[in-house]
């Protein structure tokens, strides 16, 4: 049987929608609230790899008022990128579905985890 995770934000439309998508399916996934349990800088960079990205940046949440306020468009250090997420999971794009640790999408669309069930 395979193991779901979700990293979830239960306030967020995008990813109400994933999560209900992934029950339709018959599929239980292990709920991470990121906001409250946010992932460590290890595991974030896991997460960027498994998602196929070159820059953790690709995961950010450039909008949030907090990249502008602690200035991270001019910041090039990756490990700097994933700390300051740690340091402020709102700033971690969401909702990411993982699939036994070896597979992950972004559910923006939620349409992205189909590939996955």
């Amino acid at each position: 049987m395979a193991r779901f995770e979700i990293l979830h934000n239960p306030r967020c439309g995008k990813s109400r929608q994933t999560l209900a998508r992934l029950t339709d399916a018959g599929i239980e996934p292990v709920v991470i609230e990121y906001l409250t349990a946010p992932p460590t800088k290890t595991r974030l960079q896991e997460i960027v790899t498994l998602l196929g990205f070159d820059d953790p940046r690709q995961l950010m949440r450039t909008k949030e008022p907090v990249y502008a306020e602690l200035g991270l468009a001019k910041v090039n250090d990756p490990q700097k990128l994933l700390a300051a997420m740690v340091a402020n999971p709102i700033l971690i794009e969401r909702p990411i579905v993982i699939k036994d640790g070896k597979r992950a999408v972004l559910g923006r669309p939620p349409e992205n985890v189909d590939p996955l069930l």
